[in-house]
């Protein structure tokens, strides 16, 4: 399979609270650290990727935030305007007003618009080869597959005009996977990995992009071995715990008890990743980021995370 940044877009999508914007917020950075004119986009437009990146706020007009990176929001009624003044060739944004006010009942009206108009945008850009890389913190995994699949189903629906030769150049590239590729982030837990199977299962049936990569995140280190926890046993027990106490002035549990709960959590978790594993086809590479027990955050967070990252890339 391609590598992730020897394509040219990249959805980041997950669960919500698996890390999904620190994943997407690194491997920009990282990308860009390589040396890539790479392009970030938050597709909620919550605020989270200027936080993390510690800059002022994005909106839909890119904006360099460090070297080689430039982020932004996405708009879709400013994607509307940018479409007609693009392709329509309407230079007045006065003259566009009714239209772009009309923009909610179409969009209501007609399933797909706004999904159009994200995607469209993202591989306008890439067809225009304005970055090496854009990636782009997508929509959660219950929203991504409508917006990866809407250039398709209104490329069915509508057979000649306008709209059909522009939903054709779109769909040639999320279909070419030398060029997008998908990121599915998740955490080695019960639910996380469940909607990451089924979500990898209808990207595959109902898209026509590829599944680039899964990012396991928070993965716990194997702090203990099996000689270790036959250890922490016979110091449970109590002729052994009472010495123990004696030796060290103090209740031993709570040390022996959070030793015994790392390895429970270690063993539960492994359980997890076995069975994603399993469940993903096995060319789609997973790649690991361990959890980090410190309390950074921002820029920082965003610097460690991508660290890690590389290294699971091989660089």
């Amino acid at each position: 399979m391609v590598g992730l940044l020897e394509r040219r877009l990249v959805f980041v999508t997950g669960k919500g609270g698996v890390g999904k914007t620190t994943v997407a917020a690194a491997l920009g950075y990282f990308a860009a650290e390589q040396g890539r004119r790479t392009l970030l986009c938050e597709v909620d437009a919550k605020g989270d990727i200027a936080a993390y990146l510690e800059t002022g706020p994005t909106s839909f007009a890119e904006r360099q935030v460090h070297p080689r990176l430039w982020a932004m929001s996405m708009d879709t009624e400013a994607s509307l305007r940018e479409y007609l003044r693009l392709h329509l060739k309407i230079p007045m944004v006065g003259r566009i007003g009714p239209l772009a006010r009309a923009f909610d009942f179409v969009a209501t009206a007609a399933p797909g618009v706004r999904e159009i108009l994200t995607v469209g945008k993202l591989a306008y850009e890439v067809r225009e080869r304005h970055y090496d890389l854009v990636v782009v913190d997508a929509s959660a995994t219950g929203h991504i597959v409508g917006q990866l699949a809407a250039p398709q189903a209104i490329n069915d629906l509508v057979k000649v005009g306008l709209i059909r030769s522009q939903t054709d150049w779109m769909l040639d590239i999320l279909s070419d996977p030398a060029k997008t590729g998908l990121v599915i982030v998740t955490t080695p837990e019960e639910m996380p990995v469940n909607e990451t199977m089924e979500l990898a299962a209808r990207v595959r049936e109902e898209t026509t992009v590829e599944l680039a990569a899964v990012i396991v995140n928070r993965v716990l280190p194997e702090l203990f071995g099996r000689s270790e926890e036959e250890v922490f046993e016979k110091l449970s027990k109590p002729t052994p715990r009472a010495e123990l106490r004696r030796l060290v002035g103090g209740d031993p549990g709570p040390v022996l008890d959070a030793a015994r709960l790392a390895v429970t959590l270690r063993r539960t978790r492994a359980g997890h990743l076995e069975r994603l594993r399993e469940g993903i086809d096995p060319s789609v590479p997973m790649l690991f980021l361990p959890q980090m027990f410190s309390r950074v955050h921002g820029l920082r967070a965003v610097r460690q995370v991508a660290g890690h990252l590389g290294e699971e890339l091989g660089f």
